[in-house]
């Protein structure tokens, strides 16, 4: 049997990460912003990786079609917009976790990227977005010549 001295610094310190908790829960929402109008601006989540030819940026937007997603570039900076549809009404929910209502995010690009031959795919409810790379900014590989 292991005997702990008290420490009542230990159980206020849980105290406030509990409420701190409760807190971030009922109030503060992360991926959620509120408008002045306290409307619900959902920010899109996204997987971003380069490879030395191009960005790819890929978000999962379920339940859309291409038709309903906005993608836009300009100078160095990417914004997808769109809106996932409002959860059903006259209902009673157990639980509401799916986000829904308007989304934005934009990023702004540190590499320079030739607009004219970007691609997107919306497949399965995934969007990827290819970009590629300006020829300036991309590896050059110079071979070494013997004499």
């Amino acid at each position: 049997m292991t005997i702990n001295r008290w420490n009542p610094w230990r159980d206020m310190i849980t105290l406030r990460d509990a409420m701190d908790r409760l807190f971030e829960e009922s109030v503060v929402r992360p991926g959620w912003a509120w408008r002045e109008r306290r409307e619900r601006v959902w920010r899109l989540p996204l997987d971003v990786y380069t490879t030395p030819e191009e960005i790819v940026v890929i978000a999962s937007l379920p339940g859309l079609t291409p038709e309903e997603v906005d993608i836009a570039i300009e100078g160095d900076t990417l914004t997808i917009r769109g809106e996932l549809r409002p959860p059903l009404e006259n209902v009673t929910y157990l639980f509401q976790e799916r986000p829904y209502g308007p989304f934005s995010r934009t990023l702004t690009l540190n590499v320079p990227v030739d607009v004219e031959k970007a691609e997107a795919v919306f497949e399965n409810g995934v969007l990827t977005l290819t970009l590629p790379k300006a020829e300036e900014t991309k590896p050059k590989v110079i071979k070494v010549k013997t004499k």
